[in-house]
């Protein structure tokens, strides 16, 4: 149990910490953002929890692939925005267009025998 309240603890400070340094300056907040953290964390997290490579490698592969339809979301939300629609609006509309292209990317990738 202590081991998974670590794993939580770690993960949401992270987050925290990123958030707190995007008040003060949003270019380092992007960068400490734009580094995959969560996924390296979640492929220690694994690593640890499994010592399976293959694993590890499956779940970067993955991501490598999910990661794509996810930009969506960061050209979406600020167009949006600087066309004065409402933050809470924007943020909705960009996560649903996230989700259609995560949906599209994993067909694509089925058509081409990609499993994820």
């Amino acid at each position: 149990m202590g081991y998974y309240l670590t794993k939580i603890a770690l993960t949401a400070v992270l987050v925290v910490v990123i958030s707190e340094i995007a008040k003060r300056s949003t270019f380092m907040g992007a960068l400490l953002t734009s580094i995959p953290l969560i996924s390296i964390l979640a492929m220690f997290w694994l690593y640890i929890d499994t010592k399976d490579t293959a694993k590890v490698s499956a779940l970067a592969t993955s991501v490598f692939w999910l990661a794509l339809p996810s930009l969506i979301f960061f050209i979406a939300l600020p167009l949006l925005l600087k066309q004065n629609i409402n933050f809470y609006l924007s943020m909705s509309i960009s996560m649903a267009l996230t989700v259609v292209s995560y949906w599209l990317m994993v067909l694509v990738l089925n058509h081409y025998g990609v499993k994820l």
